[in-house]
C-alpha cells in the first residue's frame, strides 16, 4: 500500500478509526483523528500547544472546552445530507471533551498554534457554500474554515463531486513558500461515497516526477498530500465527498496550477465567494 493512502479500520476502544500524526505522515503540522461514537461515548483530548478544530461530521454531540460548554450540536445523518457541520475551534492549551448524544462521526484536526488564539463555535449558517467549475469539473465547496476566518493555522473545506466528475481541478500544488504566488501547506483528504462501494482516483505528482502516485480510494480512506500537484476523479455513478484539512507555516491558501493544464482553469480563485458570516469575520 502507498504511504500516502491510509485505510480506516474497526473502531478502537475509544472509537477512533483513523489517527494521523506528523511523525507517521512525514510532515510537520497536520494531525487528524476520526471517531465513530455510540451515544454516551466520550473523547478526551488534553490541552497542548496545538490549535484544534472539532467537526461533528454526522450525528449529534456536545463539546466542552475547559469551562465552556457547546451543548447538543446537531449535524446531518450523513455527510451527504443537508448543510455544513457544526464546528468548534479551540485555542492552544485548552482541554477538549466530546460526548456523543447520538451515533456520531467526529473529527479532530490539529496543528501547532499560530499567532491567533481563539475558541468559538462556528455555526453551519456562517459557512460559505460555493459552486465551482463547469460541466465535468463542477463541484460544491463548503468553506468550513477558510483563509478569511479568524484562526491560528488550520484551514478546512468539504468538497462534493458528482460521480463522473473531476475535482481539485486543474491539478495544482501548494508546497512552496513563495507569497503571493504560493503558500506551503500540508493537506489531507478524507473520503466518503454516497454508495459505500464507490471509489475515486487521486493522482499526486511533482514536476520532476520524483513523486508520482495514482491512488484508488474507497469509502473511509484518507490520502496524505505532503507535496506536489494533486487532482481527483470520481468514477461514474458514485457521488464523492472529501474533507480537506490543511496547515503550514503561514495561514494562507495560495496555489500554483500545473502549467501543462492551466488552460483548463474554469474558475477564478481571486473572485469573492460571498460575505463572511459573523463567526468567520471575528
Amino acid at each position: 500500500m502507498s504511504g500516502l493512502l491510509r485505510n480506516s479500520g474497526a473502531p478502537a476502544s475509544d472509537g477512533a478509526v483513523l489517527r494521523i500524526r506528523p511523525a507517521d505522515a512525514g510532515w510537520t503540522y497536520v494531525s487528524f483523528d476520526l471517531y465513530r461514537l455510540s451515544p454516551g461515548a466520550l473523547v478526551e483530548r488534553p490541552g497542548d500547544d496545538a490549535e484544534v478544530l472539532v467537526l461533528i461530521l454526522e450525528g449529534r454531540a456536545s463539546v466542552r472546552v475547559d469551562g465552556a460548554i457547546f451543548p447538543d450540536l446537531w449535524s446531518r445523518d450523513s455527510v451527504f445530507d443537508g448543510p455544513p457541520p457544526p464546528m468548534v475551534l479551540v485555542e492552544p492549551g485548552k482541554t477538549v471533551d466530546v460526548v456523543a448524544t447520538a451515533p456520531s462521526l467526529v473529527a479532530l484536526a490539529a496543528a501547532p498554534g499560530g499567532a491567533v488564539r481563539r475558541t468559538a463555535m462556528i455555526d453551519p449558517t456562517d459557512v460559505f457554500v460555493e459552486a465551482r467549475g463547469e460541466g465535468r469539473t463542477a463541484r460544491r465547496i463548503h468553506h468550513l474554515l477558510p483563509a478569511t476566518a479568524v484562526a491560528g493555522r488550520l484551514l478546512a473545506f468539504e468538497v462534493y463531486t458528482a460521480g463522473g466528475n473531476w475535482s481539485s481541478f486543474p491539478p495544482h500544488k501548494h508546497d512552496t513558500d513563495d507569497p503571493p504566488r504560493e503558500s506551503a501547506l500540508e493537506e489531507l483528504y478524507y473520503y466518503r461515497f454516497a454508495r459505500p462501494s464507490g471509489f475515486a482516483c487521486q493522482r499526486v505528482y511533482s514536476a520532476d516526477r520524483s513523486l508520482d502516485e495514482t491512488l484508488t480510494v474507497g469509502d473511509g480512506d484518507l490520502v496524505l498530500v505532503p507535496r506536489g500537484y494533486h487532482v481527483v476523479a470520481a468514477v461514474p455513478g458514485y457521488d464523492c465527498y472529501y474533507l480537506n484539512i490543511m496547515a503550514g507555516p503561514v495561514r494562507a491558501w495560495q496555489f500554483t496550477v500545473d502549467p501543462a493544464h492551466a488552460w483548463l482553469m474554469d474558475w477564478d480563485p481571486s473572485r469573492p465567494t460571498g460575505t463572511p458570516g459573523p463567526d468567520q469575520r471575528r
